[in-house]
């Protein structure tokens, strides 16, 4: 089988990926493991963009790329260049409009208060940490549509690069990649499922998704029927590519062995993806010299809101200790209670705050996050009329809180946990150039032929998450791979 441009992994960054090139002219085939969607279709449809979006303005939000640059450089770091940066945030807001442009509906209903999802009144939030710092402004765009809006977005881009011409072949796994002499990635190496097995492996990777995601044990009984069929009725094909091979084929939090070696300290949350989220992008780079870079960052969400009432609370260690302030973004309350403090917390309420926090639970939460709530307010949560009985109840360390009895302690430490799952996803991978996505190997020269992108690769994200910026750079990092393997294919040039 032959095509210009092969791309690997059809999520977000795999079709923004294929739209470019496809636009170009290119010849584009993707190839996915299973039906296409990936973490993108699981997600919550979150897009970080600002510096004047369509929508901000439209919310009276005032904003601008060099606001965004100040507050992203902080949760960036030394992920990616400055200069990178600053180009991803100068456009920012045109990013958005393309999405636009494609099917994907946002809209300008700001939420007025801190939460982890907005419920479906709104789809404007600030997703991080952004009222910390100066300037602060909504900008977590999330896609417009009922319900966890991942699905949605996925389905937009897929029928924007179908409608492009883009060639899709589903339940099809890519096990290596091939080079020429001159180590030019040439193709790719797959097994294909056809007939009966490929519709049963679609529908049981459906179930391993969802339903499966929240119940381990299930995904990996149906994994094992998974892998059982690939590997009974997987016929082995050759996918020549004449232009390049892009590889968008997730991160690996699906992988025990790869979590185990990189991201130890991160085994005890849920893991936020596909099982087609096991590392194999990377490990095909890999395989052929290409270089790795921040596998051992992973990002662990621990949100105590919705309920926002629950922000006037203090999050303790063991002994009294306040962990962080309450109003940093999720994941990065995950990484203080992971790397300083084995993981454990207790959120510190009194009555009021509860009794506030309670009336709040009906307009404030969606259908899972009010799961969470019936836990934390639960089985998670002792009570005692005053400090030190609460102190001898749970074992906790507490000392001087100003509130009005009875105390409240809700244990949110980060444990496998059906109703408060800790969900996490691994945010490096690849080295890339950063003007063309091209695949770097050790010595820092280009892997000719290979890009990589999303989850892939080191990306915006790589040192720090916040929702909406996974998504936000899969659009980045795929676009511009699919523009730079269509310069290559045009100008006829070979490394």
């Amino acid at each position: 089988m032959l095509a210009g441009v092969v791309v690997v992994g059809f999520g977000a960054a795999g079709a923004c990926a294929a739209i470019e090139a496809a636009e170009a002219g290119a010849d584009v085939l993707v190839i996915d493991r299973f039906a296409g969607g990936g973490a993108t279709a699981l997600s919550g449809g979150v897009v970080y963009a600002g510096g004047g979006t369509t929508q901000q303005a439209k919310a009276g939000i005032a904003d601008t790329p060099d606001a965004m640059y100040d507050y992203l450089a902080h949760e960036v770091g030394d992920a990616v260049s400055d200069r990178t940066l600053r180009a991803f945030c100068d456009g920012s807001a045109d990013m958005l409009a393309w999405l636009e442009d494609k099917g994907v509906p946002f809209a300008a209903s700001v939420c007025p208060y801190k939460t982890s999802y907005p419920t479906d009144r709104h789809y404007l939030y600030f997703s991080g940490s952004e009222t910390l710092y100066d300037k602060p402004a909504p900008r977590g765009h999330r896609t417009a549509g009922r319900g966890t809006s991942g699905k949605l977005l996925f389905q937009r881009l897929e029928r924007a690069a179908v409608d492009r011409g883009v060639r899709v072949l589903r339940q099809t796994t890519a096990q290596r990649l091939i080079t020429d002499p001159n180590g030019r990635v040439t193709g790719v190496v797959c097994r294909q499922l056809t007939g009966f097995a490929a519709r049963l492996h679609k529908f049981l990777g459906k179930l391993a998704a969802k339903p499966g995601l929240y119940v381990p044990a299930l995904r990996r009984r149906l994994h094992r029927s998974i892998r059982r069929i690939e590997s009974r009725h997987g016929a082995e094909i050759t996918v020549s590519a004449r232009d390049g091979v892009v590889l968008c084929a997730g991160g690996f939090i699906a992988n025990p062995v790869m979590m185990r070696e990189h991201a130890p300290a991160y085994r005890r949350g849920l893991p936020l993806g596909t099982l087609g989220d096991d590392g194999s992008g990377i490990r095909l780079g890999a395989e052929i010299g290409a270089a790795t870079a921040k596998l051992d960052h992973v990002s662990a969400w621990r949100f105590v809101t919705p309920p926002s009432a629950l922000m006037k609370g203090r999050l303790i260690n063991e002994r009294g200790e306040e962990i962080c302030d309450l109003h940093r973004y999720g994941a990065a309350v995950g990484h203080a209670m992971i790397t300083g403090h084995g993981g454990k917390g207790w959120l510190l309420v009194d009555g009021p705050t509860v009794a506030e926090a309670k009336r709040q639970i009906p307009w404030q939460t969606t259908w899972f996050q009010r799961l969470q709530t019936r836990y934390l307010f639960g089985r998670a949560r002792t009570t005692a009329p005053t400090l030190d009985e609460l102190s001898r109840r749970t074992g906790v360390t507490i000392g001087d809180f100003d509130g009005t009895p009875p105390f409240s302690l809700i244990d949110v430490s980060i444990k496998r946990s059906i109703g408060y799952p800790c969900p996490m996803l691994t945010l490096g991978g690849l080295v890339v150039d950063e003007d063309s996505g091209e695949v770097l190997a050790a010595d820092g020269q280009p892997v000719p032929g290979l890009y990589a992108a999303g989850r892939n690769a080191v990306g915006i994200c790589s040192n720090s998450y916040v929702s909406g910026l996974s998504l936000a750079d899969c659009v980045y990092s795929g676009r511009r791979a699919g523009r730079h393997v269509a310069v290559v294919r045009r100008s006829g040039a070979q490394r």
